[in-house]
């Protein structure tokens, strides 16, 4: 059955991935996102689920044993911060190329170099334009609470096996910290050997039924072998723009004015928004959900009612480029955010809208 309890949404990811029958975790500590790890460790699930939980020696190290868990069918992951997924982007492009199911889950801290353990959001290129080598996307997804916290590790799962692909939640310090009441999914077995095998006919299981071995790479000598790999993967990521956009909408309908905002910077601007109208400024919210695939029509066609574009981020400015992209130079759009750490309040929000727009 469900449970509602109060986490901390680091604590909400391991709460649902052992519910959901999660595999393997191999990871390292780093702030702000240890309790990950912590939470696994308190709950040990490999004496109920029997779901592997290592600390590895290293971020390389860890997101290898994720390519090697991953090669076998199993639903697996691992977590960082900021610098900790710029090691693992390595593999990251390489599970990307061997089209190898996993989840990366990123809670942001300030950059760059080593910064602070502050939040930011300011790894957006990272995780939405390939952070590693090669023509590659890994779909992204972008939670603004705890309970988003949650429902996302089931979901990015479910989305990186339909489509073999690795999934990445880009969270921040403010969402990963944060306390909030979740309701966690409904337990479920993990799967049986059986099960991957029937579901996951490319993996490397170490059965081969009297059929030649799987074998899981992204090397190719042959160039056209590798252009073909390549056009494979460009029609497997257009099908994902197709179907897998997904955002949230407040108070659009008649808005003159949009503000455009993702995770816990959305939560801002909701409240900015609010004392916008009561202001008698149609101000509207459009939240991407997905920042890869990025919601750029529906953007696109909010643009055609407004008068402006404000882009809210925890940066100098990243996903301002995508919302520029989508509109192409129809109308302005502006960019505020702060950085190092530093959190903005609904009110700065609302000040930065009435100068850079009206």
């Amino acid at each position: 059955m469900a449970d509602t309890v109060l986490l901390k949404g680091n604590e909400a990811i391991a709460h649902a991935a052992i519910r959901i029958g999660v595999d393997g975790y191999f990871g390292y500590p780093i702030t702000p996102q240890s309790e990950i790890l912590e939470t696994f460790c308190e709950q040990k699930p490999w004496e109920t689920t029997g779901m592997v939980v290592l600390q590895a020696e290293s971020e390389l190290a860890a997101i290898n044993m994720v390519y090697g868990g991953a090669a076998s069918g199993k639903m697996v992951m691992t977590s960082s911060s900021s610098p900790g997924v710029s090691l693992k982007q390595e593999g990251i492009s390489y599970m990307a190329a061997a089209e190898l199911p996993c989840l990366v889950v990123n809670v942001q801290r300030g950059g760059p170099g080593l910064g602070t353990i502050q939040p930011s959001q300011s790894d957006y290129f990272q995780a939405t334009k390939g952070g590693g080598h090669g023509d590659y996307h890994i779909i992204v997804l972008a939670p603004a609470s705890v309970q988003e916290m949650a429902d996302f590790v089931g979901l990015a799962f479910k989305l990186a096996f339909q489509y073999r692909t690795p999934s990445l939640i880009l969270a921040d310090g403010i969402v990963g910290q944060m306390m909030e009441k979740v309701v966690l999914p409904e337990p479920r077995p993990r799967r049986t050997a059986e099960e991957i095998i029937a579901s996951c006919p490319w993996a490397t299981t170490g059965r081969t039924n009297g059929r030649k071995p799987n074998i899981i790479t992204s090397l190719e000598m042959d160039p056209h072998v590798m252009e073909n790999r390549n056009l494979r993967l460009q029609e497997k990521y257009a099908t994902i723009r197709e179907k897998e956009v997904r955002y949230e909408e407040i108070c659009c309908d008649d808005a003159e004015y949009l503000i455009v905002a993702f995770g816990s910077q959305a939560r801002i601007a909701e409240k900015s928004v609010e004392t916008l109208r009561q202001g008698g400024i149609k101000a509207g919210l459009l939240r991407p959900i997905t920042l890869w695939p990025f919601p750029s029509e529906a953007i696109a066609r909010r643009a055609r009612q407004a008068k402006g574009i404000l882009c809210v981020e925890l940066n100098s400015g990243q996903m301002i480029e995508d919302v520029r992209l989508a509109v192409r130079d129809t109308l302005p759009v502006r960019h505020f955010g702060r950085m190092g750490g530093v959190v903005p309040d609904p009110d700065e929000v609302v000040e930065a809208l009435k100068k850079e727009i009206l």
